[in-house]
């Protein structure tokens, strides 16, 4: 029997990633036009020709804007699940500002489908040695899971080091949560990220299918994520550093397709789906306490 990958998606549109954050300020984004439900809905159209589930980390902006694509994502059999309110780096903001959008966003979410939205996953995978407190903030604000922990390093996230696998942790202030990270995979003594994203853009095909056959091959599933712009080779160019440029446009025509072919070669679940095949949620699971005195 084939290993059930996780399939993630994180809804947001192209002027809300990290990366343009310079040169297109939050207050701007009203005046802009969206390409997110457009984009959004080929992926479900996509999604439902491979009869596959997933689970979308949707922007509470977004959710407020276009109620009726939270509805057709749930109603297609996806889990819906946060991305936050409005994609900012958890560790530039305060614990009350985080705290107020996150509920915020939750609250949207839940209202929209009439049902406890179970997961997170923070802007850019901002929770890292710096904003541990975030953590607990999720687990008073009633989440289940979190998925914002990528065991990398790099200049924006990452906690190097921390779990690989679905673990239970404890956070600082006692609370506990599942964390799913992403995944990574470890060559010639450096760990690679390989969840998917600008990774999936940056690595050949070859590479990625290379990397996801030997995580299964291990025995595990991994996680892959992709953003619904990454389809999206049209979208209006935005002047910006040129690594940031390459790392948001890099190799954008060929996202869909190799997508498709990820589909047709792996079986993939929603995060909530494999946690509770994994049986996480249960009381009798132990507990990963690194985080209890990190900060």
């Amino acid at each position: 029997m084939k290993i059930k990958n996780v399939l993630t998606i994180d809804v947001e549109d192209y002027f809300h990633v990290a990366a343009l954050s310079k040169s297109i300020q939050v207050k701007d984004w009203d005046n802009i036009a969206t390409r997110v439900e457009k984009n959004t809905k080929a992926l479900l159209a996509l999604f439902g020709r491979h009869e596959v589930t997933a689970t979308f980390f949707i922007l509470g902006w977004v959710a407020e804007r276009y109620p009726g694509l939270v509805k057709e994502i749930y109603g297609a059999g996806h889990e819906v699940a946060s991305h936050g309110y409005s994609h900012q780096l958890i560790y530039t903001q305060s614990q009350a500002e985080f705290r107020n959008e996150t509920l915020k966003s939750k609250k949207i979410l839940e209202d929209i489908i009439g049902q406890e939205v179970k997961g997170y996953r923070a802007a850019s995978y901002s929770i890292t040695k710096k904003s541990l407190w975030a953590l607990d903030i999720l687990a008073e604000a009633g989440f289940k899971y979190d998925s914002s922990v990528f065991p990398v390093h790099h200049d924006n996230y990452g906690i190097p080091g921390s779990p690989e696998l679905p673990y239970k942790l404890e956070s600082p202030d006692g609370n506990t949560l599942v964390e799913y990270p992403l995944s990574t995979y470890k060559i010639l003594g450096q760990t690679l990220p390989i969840a998917g994203g600008g990774y999936f853009r940056l690595y050949p095909f070859w590479l990625s299918h290379f990397f996801y056959k030997k995580v299964n091959a291990s025995g595990k599933p991994f996680v892959f994520y992709l953003h619904p712009w990454e389809i999206d080779p049209d979208q209006p160019r935005v002047k910006a550093s040129w690594f940031s440029e390459f790392r948001h446009y890099n190799n954008l025509d060929k996202c869909e397709k190799r997508l498709s072919g990820l589909l047709n070669r792996f079986d993939f679940i929603s995060m909530d789906g494999k946690l509770e095949e994994m049986g996480l949620y249960g009381d009798d699971v132990d507990v990963y306490m690194g985080y209890k005195n990190a900060i």
